[in-house]
């Protein structure tokens, strides 16, 4: 029987909250039922597995990222997109590390294309449309971004740049100048 105000979304929710509260590595169906203050077992009446849930998380947080980049961009084009778009990123990333972590878990193929993460890659190219890039070469500028935000993000989270007084802030906006620069004259 289901534990009343109990519901899929309420579990999601809140083990959105706890990814970011103790790390996306730590949610467990244990630690969210502890939470709750009910058995294992009353999680399992709303999801069939721990995967279940890590990929709800997952989903939730690319809708959330998606909903933010998409505000950023509205209106913008070219440089400004490209900034926006890569500072929505980061906030993200920053402000729910748990979520950032989920958001990059791979999904299978139906659930991947049912989730926010087609609306990424449509805001990236629409950014690349800007600086007229074509196939194949918008596929590879996808990557790059993608890599970049993600390599910055990941290094900073985990303390990678502590070793100089030059500030992440700063760094970061010559980046996106050099990528700026870099898709204004694409290699062709």
């Amino acid at each position: 029987m289901a534990r009343t105000g109990l519901t899929v979304e309420r579990l999601t929710l809140a083990a959105a909250e706890m990814a970011d509260e103790v790390g996306f590595e730590n949610v467990t169906v244990s630690a969210l039922a502890r939470r709750f203050g009910v058995k294992d077992a009353s999680l399992y009446f709303h999801l069939r597995s721990a995967q279940e849930l890590r990929a709800r998380v997952a989903v939730l947080a690319l809708a959330e990222m998606a909903d933010r980049a998409a505000d950023a961009l509205a209106g913008r084009a070219g440089k400004d997109a490209l900034v926006a778009f890569a500072n929505a990123y980061r906030g993200y990333a920053i402000a729910h590390p748990g979520r950032y972590a989920a958001a990059q878990l791979q999904l299978d193929r139906e659930t991947a294309e049912a989730s926010a993460a087609r609306r990424h890659a449509e805001m990236t190219r629409a950014i690349l449309r800007g600086y007229e890039l074509a196939e194949p070469d918008q596929t590879d500028a996808v990557r790059l971004l993608h890599s970049t935000f993600h390599g910055y993000v990941s290094l900073e989270r985990a303390g990678g740049f502590r070793h100089t007084p030059r500030t992440t802030d700063a760094t970061w906006s010559r980046t996106l100048d050099a990528l700026d620069a870099l898709l204004r004259n694409w290699p062709r």
